[in-house]
């Protein structure tokens, strides 16, 4: 199966309000977990493989899903659990590994690249990225750390 690029082939575009630039990148991992999963043992079908699997894919579909979400209310909550399947992911590939499964050397590197952009949205103290659908396509983006700001992005007192 050749690595994505560019917008969804199935479809013929990147889900609307998510940056073109992560898509790629998360739909590489999602794929390649799918590759590395193949070949664990038939026993983990409906365990490491199918977790594994799952959480890789929850990475882009919940912050595409939450692009898509109007307020910072809204949108807060997808980063989060992306954010959280990162950890899963980041788990499990250590998991693969010390059970002898494959190597997940390139996966890793793969994942760290992808997790950017969640780490930063923990790292910061401001909501206001989440107006910004480019946000993800921006590589280093450093964000103001300021007082904390309500829901309509208001700071607080």
């Amino acid at each position: 199966m050749p690595a994505p690029s560019g917008p969804d082939q199935a479809h013929g575009r990147t889900p609307r309000g998510c940056p073109k630039t992560f898509q790629p990148k998360a739909r590489e991992f999602v794929l390649e977990v799918y590759r590395l999963t193949e070949s664990f043992p038939q026993r983990e079908l409906y365990g490491l493989s199918h977790q594994m699997r799952r959480a890789a894919v929850s990475i882009p579909a919940n912050i595409a899903e939450g692009f898509r979400k109007r307020g910072v209310a809204e949108k807060t909550p997808f980063m989060n659990i992306a954010e959280g399947s990162v950890e899963e992911c980041r788990y499990y590939l250590i998991l693969a590994k010390d059970l002898g499964y494959g190597d997940t050397a390139k996966l890793t590197a793969l994942l760290e690249e992808v997790s950017r952009p969640t780490e930063r949205l923990h790292q910061s103290h401001s909501d206001s990225w989440l107006l910004t659908p480019d946000f993800l396509s921006q590589p280093g983006t450093q964000l103001a750390c300021g007082a904390p700001r309500d829901i309509k992005g208001s700071a607080l007192a």
